[in-house]
This record gives C-alpha cells, structure tokens and sequence, in this order.
C-alpha cells in the first residue's frame, strides 16, 4: 500500500483506557492521586513564590530551585489533570494532535535533568572552588543553563512527533494507559515500528545517563572537598545542603529509570503496575522535591514561616 495510503489512517482520536483490569478502583485510586497532585501544587507554588518575593532567595542555588519547580510542574500538569478526568469522569477520549502534544509536553522530563545537573554544578563550584563562584555562576550563565535545557529537551522529544506521524493505525485507538506516551501510541501501529523502539530506548536513556555520570562525579569531587573543610560548621552546613539534592535526585531517576526499563524489558511483570508505577513517577518527584527542600533547606524553612506562618512579624521586620 502506497505511504499516502498507510499514513491517512491516522485516528481522529484515541481512547485512554486507564489501568485494565483495574476499572472498578479507578474511583479510589483518584483520591491519593488528586491529593499528591493538589499538594504538589501547592508545595512547588509556595516555592516559587518564596524565592520570587524573598530578595535574599535569588542566588543561582536557588534560581536553579526555581526552574525544578517549574520543570516539576509541568511534568505532573500535562499528565494528572487528564487522569483525573477519566478516573472521574470517565473522559478517556483524546484527540490525535491532542495526544502528541501530552507526549511532546513531557520534554520537561529532560528538561528537569539538565536542571538537576546544573544544580550538582552549582553545588561543585560553590563547594571546591568558593572565590570563583560569583565569576563562574553569573546571572548569564544561569540563563544559557536554562536555555540549553529547554533545548536539549526539545532536540530529544521532537523526533518522537515525526517517528509516530509516519506510522498507520489501521482503526487501533485504545491506549493502554492513563496518558500518551511514545511507546504506548507506537505500539497500537500496524506497521514496523523497531525504528520507534530504538530511538524511544537509546536516545532518552544515553541523554539521561551521561547527566547521572556527570552529577555523580561531581558529588564525588563534592564530598571530597567537604573532608577537607576546616570549620566543622561549615562542613556540616554544605553536608546538609548536598543531602537535599542526592534525595531530590534519587526520587527522580530511580522511579524514572525503573519504569523506562520495565516498559521495554519487563515483560513478566502484569501492565497495572507498570501503569500505577509511571503515574507515581511523574508524581512523586513534583510531590516531594519542595517538601525536601523546604525541610532540609533552612533559609527556605525559615521565609515560607515568616511569609505564610507568621507573616506580621514579617512585615515589622521589613
């Protein structure tokens, strides 16, 4: 059949199923995901309104919080409220355009990546090399971080658009899925898709193992700096503050990397738990990164207080 022919079979809309074989409990797994979704919200909302109005809080460490923040909830966004909808409402349909651009949306994966490099490059420069920080951390060199970011993560999913334009369908519409992600949409294609399955597992996973190669170098150099810091104080200051990123990294990359590789070689593993696995993988980095840091981080634990718990005081002391 000529291409013309193959590729104007393309669906109008798809269905997304949800979690098969878990119909009958999509009402009460709503309840914690609608709640994780809405205290992601506001966690990552009181950041960065923190570090937007505390004059204080505009160091690249925390200019760096900010566009995680952001990275976070993007992530979450275009993937919760849709669930949510067909969790509820039953609202599984999507338009074609609509779902690539859900899947295109999840650039910001990537996107949190490079951020999180950036941040174990903050924490090295800050850490081995303190009188060149201001010179090597400049407001310019934060934005060409983000940019490059942005970037790299467009330059990553944008292909995906083409790889799956290209496909047939043959009337296959059901997504397996709570939302659409490039596997789960090549998969419903009546055609070869291993150029799919090659570039949806080589390109992510190289991209995002050369940034966890790169941040556990740097952790390392980090940590042998700190034994070699002097003031005990100092030492355990810089301590805490490390221990805050590695927990942000690990809550991201662990479930990240666990549901990539399930996805392509976890064949024996029932598709329910794959499905709750890769819904708590975009939820659980956005849901805990602010509680971390606004725990573990002292001048963020301590403006969120003054700003939102006691907020007189506040202003008396401005």
């Amino acid at each position: 059949m000529p291409l013309l022919n193959l590729t104007s079979l393309t669906p109008a809309t798809f269905i997304l199923a949800g979690i098969p074989g878990m119909e009958k409990s999509h009402i009460w797994i709503l309840i914690p995901f609608c709640s994780m979704y809405l205290a992601a919200l506001l966690g990552n909302g009181v950041v960065l309104f923190v570090i937007r109005t505390e004059c204080s809080l505009h160091p690249p460490m925390y200019l760096f919080l900010s566009m995680l923040a952001i990275a976070d909830l993007m992530l979450s966004t275009t993937t919760l409220p849709k669930m949510l909808a067909l969790f509820w409402f039953s609202a599984g349909e999507i338009s074609f355009g609509g779902c690539l651009t859900q899947m295109f949306l999840h650039f910001s994966f990537s996107a949190e990546s490079v951020i999180l490099l950036a941040m174990a490059f903050d924490r090295f420069v800050a850490i081995c090399y303190p009188l060149q920080y201001a010179a090597v951390l400049t407001q310019s060199a934060i934005v060409k971080m983000g940019l490059v970011a942005l970037l790299r993560s467009f330059c990553i999913i944008f292909p995906c658009i083409f790889l799956l334009k290209r496909l047939p369908f043959c009337g296959h519409n059901v997504i397996l899925h709570t939302y659409c992600e490039h596997m789960g949409i090549a998969r419903l294609a009546c055609a070869d898709i291993s150029i799919n399955i090659l570039y949806g597992l080589a390109v992510p996973f190289v991209a995002i193992m050369v940034d966890v190669v790169l941040i556990a170098v740097s952790y390392v150099l980090i940590l042998l700096a700190l034994f070699r810091l002097p003031s005990r104080t100092a030492h355990h200051k810089a301590f805490n503050t490390c221990v805050s990123h590695v927990c942000v990294i690990l809550f991201f990359y662990i479930p990240a990397f666990f549901t990539v590789l399930m996805h392509r070689f976890g064949r024996e593993i029932p598709h329910h738990i794959h499905i709750l696995l890769a819904n708590l993988y975009v939820l659980f980095p956005p849901l805990l990164n602010p509680v971390v840091y606004g725990v573990r981080t002292q001048q963020i634990k301590e403006k969120v207080v003054k700003v939102f718990i006691c907020p007189k005081s506040h202003l008396l002391q401005e």
